[in-house]
């Protein structure tokens, strides 16, 4: 296991000691997250955690149903106890770009449910200021060529995600832009006037929604509080 897999590892692992027995959690997507499932499957195992989630993809609702976690949808639960996920970019406000593995609505939307959102990631992925990462932006199908059109406008250089020879479809059947900005000076401004784009369902831009992140750099394990 190379260094940055190890720091994956003992962030994801640590952030699942903070889920108390009965806690209804939301799961997020990612490499990261693999380790955060793992150590809660074990938990279940050894120490009889109690525990149900929604996950944010199918690739994490697979880990978690053959793990044996319960899975939960909204019409079960609107408020979750506690989020768990990844983020491409964290910025020193806690700012995020996340969505770099396709599930960013559903990743909003579980993170808007949760009472506590907490990210995990290897230290690698901490900046001061967002935007090296492309920033995921997930649109409708229809009229995707007038959207990325608007999205240019806006000052992106966008470029549709593509699987193949064909366009990336999300688990919501939508596609994902992958718009590069340059320095995001600006993210909570930068969204709104994305969001006024038709055609765009949700941007990657996660501003002022995280309260803690847990990072490591392979030996330590560190958190970092939201302003």
């Amino acid at each position: 296991m190379n260094q940055q897999d190890m720091s994956k590892r003992l962030a994801g692992r640590a952030a699942a000691e903070l889920v108390q027995d009965g806690m209804r959690i939301g799961l997020g997507t990612g490499s990261t997250i693999f380790f955060t499932i793992e150590r809660l499957v074990e938990r279940m195992r050894t120490q009889g955690l109690r525990t149900a989630c929604i996950p944010t993809s199918e690739q994490s609702r697979q880990l978690a149903e053959d793990g044996g976690i319960p899975i939960l949808t909204f019409a079960q639960t609107t408020v979750l106890d506690l989020v768990i996920d990844g983020a491409d970019e964290i910025d020193p406000q806690l700012n995020l770009i996340k969505g770099g593995g396709g599930a960013l609505l559903r990743e909003k939307l579980v993170a808007l449910a949760g009472k506590r959102f907490i990210i995990v990631a290897d230290n690698s992925k901490q900046v001061n200021t967002l935007g090296h990462f492309p920033l995921p932006v997930e649109i409708v199908p229809f009229g995707h060529e007038v959207t990325l059109r608007r999205l240019q406008d806006l000052g992106a250089a966008p470029e549709l995600r593509m699987d193949g020879y064909a366009p990336y479809v999300t688990d919501n059947g939508n596609y994902i832009a992958r718009c590069h900005f340059g320095r995001i000076e600006h993210p909570a401004s930068l969204h709104d006037s994305l969001k006024r784009v038709s055609g765009v369902v949700e941007t990657g831009l996660f501003v002022g929604m995280a309260e803690q992140a847990i990072l490591s750099n392979g030996v330590d394990v560190w958190n970092v509080s939201g302003p």
